[in-house]
């Protein structure tokens, strides 16, 4: 007989769970990414069958929300299965984060698919910048990829902009006007340390929640919202919109007392938090013998008193952790 709920030793239920379904993007984002990337082989990469399988023992867990992450997970050959079978287990909140590349062709299908929210990740408005940051992407296609998820009726659209001074910065104000025409939300993020890379120092590009805000505020009052996203973000409305703006703050105010995710990784590993190494190493529970569906459970379970009170995360650019985001899953 399973427990209903996990529960970890510091008194926090764990009912989110972010999985990596690859590696690999279209994008080679200058704070995700080293330009020249080497990616998983494919034996190492768990199976669109056994990343359901973890899904759907979670779910026996306590799992409320699941969200699809990569790389880019819309490059992950029939994601749309996976998608389908993830959307029959009952989930109370089913999202994806994507780039957007691929949605002015998938968008309407993964909706149909069981997704309910979308998060697309847009740090600028200006080709050429956007290129720069993406070092691959073209924005119109995102453009084109926010429009068609808009188009498909999706319960939640939020953008992502990971603030960099000096990069993009000063288009806050900007992303916000966007959002409020598109009538999305957006969340600005801090840049973590995760992956050694050479492009910028991240100690003199981290821009704080708060800075963002004092930007922000220029131009509109920010009133805190009362409703729980369920994750990281902290939400703020504007008295005359819809929109709302979210701050994620991983170096000026961490979320780690009301944590309520754990991450695994396309490779299999459970990830306790973001800001440390501890893990579980799943894959080999799943392709072990004899697998059963108790034992992974078990191991799941157990995995919960290794999850850390909080992280720290150093803001002189140091990085603590060596995995890319990629690796990571988002």
């Amino acid at each position: 007989m399973s427990q209903s709920k996990l529960t970890d030793r510091f008194g926090r239920t764990v009912n989110y769970v972010r999985l990596s379904v690859t590696d690999r993007c279209d994008f080679r984002c200058v704070y995700c990414m080293a330009e020249d990337m080497t990616f998983l082989p494919r034996q190492q990469v768990l199976t669109l069958e056994e990343i359901a399988r973890i899904a759907r023992n979670f779910v026996d867990l306590g799992t409320e929300k699941i969200r699809l992450t990569g790389g880019e997970p819309l490059v992950r050959k029939d994601i749309l299965e996976l998608v389908r079978e993830i959307g029959t287990y009952g989930l109370r909140d089913f999202a994806m984060t994507t780039n957007g590349s691929q949605l002015p062709a998938m968008a309407e299908s993964l909706r149909k698919a069981g997704i309910h929210r979308l998060n697309i990740s847009i740090d600028s408005l200006d080709a050429e910048k956007f290129r720069s940051i993406t070092r691959t992407g073209k924005l119109s296609q995102v453009l084109e990829g926010i429009d068609a998820a808009r188009e498909a009726g999706f319960e939640g659209i939020k953008l992502n902009t990971v603030v960099m001074k000096g990069r993009n910065d000063e288009e806050i104000p900007e992303l916000i006007e966007f959002a409020r025409r598109k009538h999305v939300d957006i969340s600005f993020i801090e840049e973590m340390p995760l992956g050694e890379i050479s492009e910028h120092d991240r100690g003199l590009a981290l821009c704080t929640s708060e800075e963002v805000r004092d930007i922000i505020r220029k131009h509109h009052e920010l009133v805190p919202a009362t409703e729980d996203s369920g994750g990281p973000a902290r939400y703020y409305r504007m008295k005359d919109s819809e929109t709302r703006v979210g701050f994620i703050s991983p170096h000026s105010h961490n979320f780690c007392s009301t944590c309520n995710r754990v991450r695994v990784t396309v490779e299999g590993r459970l990830l306790l938090c973001l800001g440390n190494e501890h893990s579980v190493d799943l894959l080999r529970v799943l392709r072990g013998n004899p697998v059963t569906d108790d034992k992974l459970r078990q191991t799941i379970i157990n995995a919960m008193d290794l999850k850390p009170e909080r992280h720290h995360f150093a803001t002189n650019g140091d990085v603590q952790i060596l995995r890319f985001m990629n690796m990571t899953g988002g």
